[in-house]
Parts: structure tokens; C-alpha cells; sequence
């Protein structure tokens, strides 16, 4: 009698089959829950216990797509077992596949977004966050435009117009817009290189000023003078630029000269006395001093230094200091600074040796 019953048939299945298929949902609900009640909860209080926020994103982003598969899984699997009407097996077929295609696109979204945060972190630099909000849209439009081709082309529609016509339409509007897409594709590589960043102070051939603003299309500076520099990002990506918020130490040269009846005395003892006046400010380091050339009017001497900072105005404090004190300690050195000077000789004619003799 239950044998029976069990090979009846309803809707071109027999009962077995249908208690089969409630049985497969029932043990896949069961593993989900078992998943989900053990396996992810220690997950979760592990993550808590860890100082970063990142696991617990990683964990939320398994489990948005764990469960739904598993799901999706147990009643695909169930279904399986089942003879459906074509019609309904078609309908169900589709249904599935745009699910599927729904949690994969969230997915990758998802691990996108964390992989992203991931690297910002590491980088440790808050500016790239502008970077981030710009990146992610245009990776999940990406995502999605990919996942609805795909969606189509398993649903068994003819795709390859539809691609044709998408290339066609993207080469005329790259085209259109070729001048935009060049500075948002230069924008995006200033983002990820970081040739510069917000408060750094750079030189593009002739124009310098501080970093105020990195948008989708230009670039805005704040000069020296106090006005404002747009640049497009295409020109400042195919320039060779100067950052000088990253510069350590800068190297300083300059020269001072002395006049030709400084005594050799006097010559050999100026390299000394630059050292010690170098060598005595904290924040500069003596690299060298030479008596480098003979001048028109000067005995020249030619001076190299480090100062251990980037800040420009503590550049030029300390070569002032280093200029006050080479003035104090020649002068107490009886050396004389070389000016711009012309000696005449005057060469007398015969008649005024013959009168000087007389």
C-alpha cells in the first residue's frame, strides 16, 4: 500500500520524487543553518576580538554570498529531481540564471570594494579616499554592463549585434569626448601613482604652486603669488613636474668671491672658516669648499651644503645666517669681499719721461 502511493504520479512525477525534492530542501536548510549558527559566528568573534574593521567587512561579504548560493544551490538541486513542463522548466531555468547572475555581480562588487580598502589602508594615506569614491562606480557600472551581456547570452538571446552596436557607439563617443576621457583617464593615474598628492608643493615647467584641489578634469595649484592654476591632468601627467613636499634634504651651492690681494695666507684659511660656520647650524650639513676659479675681478671660492628640511623659509634662514657670519668673520680676518672693479695703468709718453728726468 505505501509502495504504492509512492509511485503515484502527479504532474508527471511520482510521489517518491517529490519527497526526495522536499527532502533535499529540508538537509540543505539544515547545512545552512548549521553554517551559519556555528562556522560564521566564530568567524564573527574572531574578527571582534582583531583591532582592524576589514575582516569584519570580509566576513560580512562571505556571508551576503555564502547563504543566498547555498540557497540557491538546495533548491536548484531539488528542482533537479523533478520532470517540470518545459515552459515551467524554461521559466525556472530563468529565474535561476538571473539570480545567480545578480549574486555573482554583487559579489565582485563587494570583494572590489574590499580589495580597495585593503590597499588604501596599507597605503595609510586619507587623500586616496577621493580616489576610492571615484573608482567605485565606474567598476560596478563595469560589473554590471558585463553581468547584463552575460545574463542575455544565457538567457538565449543573439548578442552579437547588441555588442556590435555597443563597440560602434563606444569608438563614436570615445571620439567625441577623446580630450575628457584623457584627462579622466590621467586623473585616475595621478590617483593610483601618486605622482602628487594635496599639499604638495610642485614645478611644471614654468608654473609652481601647492596642490588645493585633484578633479576628474584639472588639476587646481595655488601659486606663490597667491592666484589660482588650473591644469588639466592630461598635461600634468605628460610633464616632467618637480615635488618638492617630498624632498628630504635639500642641496644648496653658491659662490662668494675675494678680492687678488687676499694673501695666500688669508686663501687657504677661508675654506676653514666656511666649515666651522657651516657645521655649527643644527639643521645644515658641510658637504664641501673649494677655490674653484680665478675670476674677473675675484679669487672665487665655491661652497656646497644639505639643509634637513623641505621647508624653503628655513632654507633661507640659514643661508642668512651662513652670509652674516662669513661678513663678521672676514671682517675680523681683515678679508675683503671682491666687487665689481676696473684698474687703468697709464703709460707715460716720451715727453713726459724726458720732462720727469729734467
Amino acid at each position: 500500500m505505501f509502495v504504492e502511493i509512492l509511485d503515484r504520479e502527479f504532474l508527471n512525477n511520482q510521489v517518491l520524487d517529490y519527497i526526495i525534492a522536499c527532502a533535499i530542501i529540508l538537509i540543505g536548510l539544515i547545512t545552512i543553518n548549521i553554517v551559519r549558527a556555528f562556522f560564521l559566528q566564530s568567524l564573527k568573534r574572531w574578527a571582534k576580538r582583531t583591532t582592524t574593521t576589514l575582516d569584519d567587512k570580509l566576513i560580512h561579504i562571505s556571508e551576503k554570498a555564502l547563504i543566498p548560493v547555498l540557497y540557491l544551490g538546495t533548491i536548484y538541486l531539488a528542482i533537479d529531481k523533478l520532470n517540470l513542463h518545459p515552459i515551467l522548466e524554461r521559466t525556472l531555468d530563468a529565474i535561476l540564471t538571473i539570480i545567480a547572475t545578480i549574486f555573482v555581480i554583487q559579489l565582485l562588487s563587494n570583494i572590489s570594494e574590499y580589495l580597495l580598502r585593503l590597499y588604501l589602508v596599507r597605503q595609510d594615506n586619507p587623500n586616496l579616499m577621493q580616489s576610492f569614491r571615484a573608482i567605485m562606480p565606474a567598476i560596478r557600472i563595469a560589473l554590471w554592463a558585463v553581468g547584463f551581456v552575460f545574463l542575455l547570452d544565457n538567457l538565449g538571446f543573439d548578442i552579437s549585434a547588441l555588442v556590435a552596436s555597443l563597440g560602434i557607439g563606444g569608438v563614436a563617443i570615445a571620439l567625441a569626448s577623446q580630450g575628457l576621457l584623457q584627462d579622466l583617464f590621467s586623473y585616475f593615474s595621478i590617483l593610483l601613482d601618486r605622482p602628487f598628492e594635496l599639499g604638495d608643493f610642485i614645478v611644471i615647467g614654468d608654473y609652481m604652486g601647492t596642490v588645493d584641489n585633484i578633479g576628474i578634469k584639472t588639476t587646481r595649484l595655488t601659486s606663490l603669488t597667491g592666484e589660482e592654476l588650473i591644469i588639466s591632468n592630461a598635461d600634468l601627467t605628460a610633464s616632467r613636474l618637480r615635488n618638492f613636499k617630498r624632498m628630504e634634504k635639500r642641496r644648496i651651492v653658491f659662490k662668494i668671491g675675494v678680492v687678488y690681494q687676499t694673501s695666500p695666507e688669508e686663501l687657504k684659511a677661508i675654506p676653514e672658516i666656511i666649515k666651522k660656520i657651516i657645521t655649527s647650524i643644527p639643521e645644515a650639513t658641510f658637504d664641501r669648499v673649494h677655490f674653484s676659479d680665478y675670476g674677473d675681478f675675484s679669487l672665487n671660492y665655491e661652497i656646497v651644503y644639505f639643509v634637513n628640511n623641505n621647508d624653503y623659509t628655513v632654507y633661507m634662514d640659514i643661508q642668512q645666517n651662513i652670509n652674516l657670519a662669513l661678513f663678521q668673520a672676514f671682517a675680523e680676518n681683515g678679508i675683503e669681499f671682491a666687487y665689481p672693479t676696473h684698474v687703468t695703468y697709464l703709460q707715460p709718453t716720451d715727453s713726459e719721461k724726458v720732462l720727469a728726468k729734467e
